[in-house]
C-alpha cells in the first residue's frame, strides 16, 4: 500500500476505549468542517466491531447533526440494537466535544441464497486508462484554489478518482446534474472484506453534491458557497467488493430546492455488476457574507 492508503487504513481501524466505545483520529481535507467520509467509514467500522465476522453490512443511513472539527479525535458509541437468527441492527453516535455531530443506523446479514436481478446497466464510458485523475487535472488548470485547500487537490490520495468529462471548475457553466467517477483505493489492500465496504464508503461521499451543484453553473469552490451534507444513505449489493480495483461511480441529481440538493449514485466494478447505491441530501447555499 501507498503511504497515504496506510494512513486511511490506520484512521478507519479505530481505537477500543470500553466495550462498546471507540475513539477514531481525523484527518484534515482542507474543508470548512471535517470531511463526512470519514465519520460514515469509522462508524461503520466501530459498528462492525460489535457483530460476528460472517455478518456482513448490507445498508446504513446516517444523519450528520453538527459541523465536525478535523483537529480532534471522535468517539463513537455503540448500540447493539437488535441480534437475531439473520439479522444484526446497530445504531452509532458520533460525539466530539460532548455532543453528537452523526447518528447512523446499520444493519448486518448472514449470507443467504435467494432471488437475483440487477437494473440499473453499467453506463458505456470511457474506461478509466483513457483518464487523468483529479490530482493531474488539478495540477494542469491554473484555477486558484481558496487558502487551506490549495494542497490537498495536488497531494497524494488515499483514494484515486479519475471523473469522465470533468467539469471546469475555474469557470462553471450550467450543464446536466450527471457524473461519472472512477475511483479505487491507491494500492492494494489487504483480503479484509470489511476493511474495502469501509473504503467504499469513505470514498462515497466523494462528488454527491457537486452534482446537484451542475444544472447551476457554480462550484464547490466558489468561497460564497455552503455546501454540507445533511443525511447519507448506502446499500452495499454484493459482499466480494474489491476497493482497491476500479469502480465506476455514476451519479445524477434529479432534484434541488430550498436550500438543498438530492443526489444518487450507482457503484459497479468493471465487470458491470451494481456493488452499491448511494444516496444523499444535502446544504446547497449561497452565502454572500462568505464571499
Amino acid at each position: 500500500m501507498t503511504q497515504v492508503l496506510d494512513e486511511l487504513v490506520a484512521l478507519l481501524s479505530l481505537e477500543t476505549i470500553e466495550e462498546n466505545l471507540f475513539r477514531g483520529v481525523s484527518q484534515d481535507l482542507g474543508f470548512r468542517q471535517l470531511f463526512g467520509g470519514q465519520v460514515i467509514g469509522q462508524s461503520l467500522s466501530a459498528a462492525s466491531q460489535t457483530v460476528a465476522v460472517d455478518r456482513h453490512m448490507h445498508s446504513m443511513h446516517a444523519y450528520f447533526l453538527r459541523p465536525g472539527d478535523a483537529t480532534l479525535p471522535v468517539v463513537y458509541e455503540v448500540d447493539r440494537v437488535r441480534d437475531g437468527g439473520s439479522f444484526n441492527t446497530r445504531r452509532v453516535l458520533a460525539i466530539q466535544k460532548g455532543r453528537p455531530i452523526y447518528s447512523c443506523s446499520v444493519s448486518f446479514q448472514q449470507d443467504e441464497e435467494g432471488f437475483s436481478h440487477q437494473t440499473p446497466s453499467m453506463p458505456d464510458v470511457p474506461g478509466p486508462e483513457e483518464l487523468a485523475s483529479e490530482q493531474e487535472l488539478s495540477q494542469a488548470t491554473g484555477f486558484e484554489r481558496p487558502e487551506g485547500m490549495r494542497e490537498q487537490v495536488t497531494v497524494d490520495m488515499p483514494i484515486e478518482i479519475r471523473p469522465v468529462d470533468p467539469a471546469d471548475v475555474g469557470h462553471p457553466q450550467a450543464r446536466a446534474p450527471f457524473k461519472y467517477l472512477w475511483v479505487r483505493a491507491a494500492g492494494t489492500l489487504p483480503d479484509n472484506p470489511a476493511l474495502h465496504k469501509y473504503l467504499m464508503a469513505y470514498a462515497s461521499d466523494f462528488g454527491l453534491l457537486t452534482t446537484a451543484l451542475l444544472p447551476h453553473g457554480v462550484s464547490f469552490w466558489q468561497r460564497s458557497m455552503q455546501i454540507a451534507s445533511l443525511d447519507h444513505s448506502l446499500w452495499f449489493h454484493r459482499n466480494d467488493v474489491r476497493a482497491d480495483e476500479w469502480m465506476l461511480y455514476a451519479l445524477d441529481s434529479p432534484w434541488a430546492g430550498n436550500g438543498r440538493g438530492f443526489t444518487r449514485g450507482n457503484i459497479f466494478n468493471r465487470a458491470g455488476e451494481l456493488l452499491a447505491s448511494v444516496a444523499q441530501e444535502g446544504l446547497i447555499r449561497h452565502r454572500a457574507d462568505w464571499a
